[in-house]
């Protein structure tokens, strides 16, 4: 990693490592994975040409674009309780710089002009793929606003990220397929719901519940305290886990052996992190989980890969 971001200081300009920054673009990286993994294992096999250029611009468009909300919509309270001396962390949300917007080195306007860009690069391309996809952006898009207003109101704002996660893998089936399976369909949505909650969401709110008290925030670990939100996250990331296993055997692809592969590594990159921070319950253990379960979609497009070229 520290090879990577050297090269990447040298090759982008530094006005634009904060509005990368405000997309979250290293990490929402890692999550473009999950539309592309979902698209393939749907399919059985790589989609035609253009479906796959334009697919691979949506799904940076649409990405980019909701992340650069999510700080718009919650820039308020996060320039409350950002910490002004804070340019970088140890989490994946905050390689770069922490909510660039609530620090004031970009301007709103700035801000709105870049995720109205590229939302309409998303529109166009889900129009081009299908118009389905549109309805499902913007649902998405709409959702994010929703979640970040719920940041003091109501920890059921977990099930909302849910719902927004899992909008671009669903999405991705129906671009490669107009009248998708069902089946299929529901699965993929719940495991990528249980993957964001029990990976993602819970324990990036675990590791902010200090910085979340000072605003009055309703969070999930806020709500019901450490000990049940670490049971929470084991029993959403087993159940997440059980449900890729089904998928996988429903897929078209054929797996044989890389069954362990998928195996071993759902077990460093959830199980086994979770199980630590029950273990612990320490704020480092959540943001090493965190940080795991996000590469997550990248493991299985990798696994995925792999069995389609064999």
């Amino acid at each position: 990693m520290k090879y990577v971001m050297a090269l990447y200081d040298s090759v982008i300009p530094e006005k634009l490592h904060f509005f990368f920054a405000l997309s979250r673009t290293h990490h929402g990286v890692l999550d473009m994975m999950a539309p592309v993994f979902a698209a393939l294992l749907y399919l059985g096999r790589f989609p035609d040409p253009a479906v796959v250029v334009v697919g691979i611009i949506t799904v940076f468009a649409g990405y980019t674009a909701v992340y650069a909300l999510n700080d718009i919509a919650g820039y308020r309270d996060d320039k409350k309780n950002i910490l002004p001396a804070a340019k970088a962390g140890t989490d994946l949300d905050s390689i770069l710089i922490r909510h660039p917007l609530a620090q004031g080195v970009i301007s709103l306007k700035s801000a709105a002009l870049w995720t109205g860009f590229w939302s309409i690069a998303a529109l166009l391309g889900a129009f081009y793929l299908n118009p389905v996809c549109i309805l499902i952006f913007l649902s998405g898009a709409l959702l994010e606003i929703v979640y970040c207003f719920l940041l003091k109101i109501s920890y059921l704002r977990v099930i909302v990220n849910g719902f927004v996660k899992s909008a671009g893998p669903v999405a991705a089936v129906f671009a490669v397929d107009g009248t998708p399976d069902a089946l299929f369909l529901c699965l993929l949505f719940a495991f990528f719901f249980l993957w964001e909650a029990g990976g993602q969401n819970i324990p990036n709110d675990y590791t902010d519940m200090d910085e979340d008290r000072l605003v009055n925030a309703k969070t999930f670990p806020l709500v019901f305290g450490r000990r049940i939100s670490c049971s929470v996250i084991m029993g959403l990331l087993s159940v997440s886990f059980f449900i890729m296993i089904v998928l996988f055997v429903i897929s078209p692809v054929h797996f044989r052996w890389l069954y362990l592969l998928f195996g071993a590594g759902s077990l460093l990159l959830l199980i086994l992190p979770a199980w630590k921070l029950m273990k612990t319950g320490a704020n480092p253990a959540a943001m090493n989980l965190f940080n795991k379960a996000s590469y997550y979609p990248f493991f299985l497009l990798c696994v995925v890969l792999i069995a389609l070229f064999l």
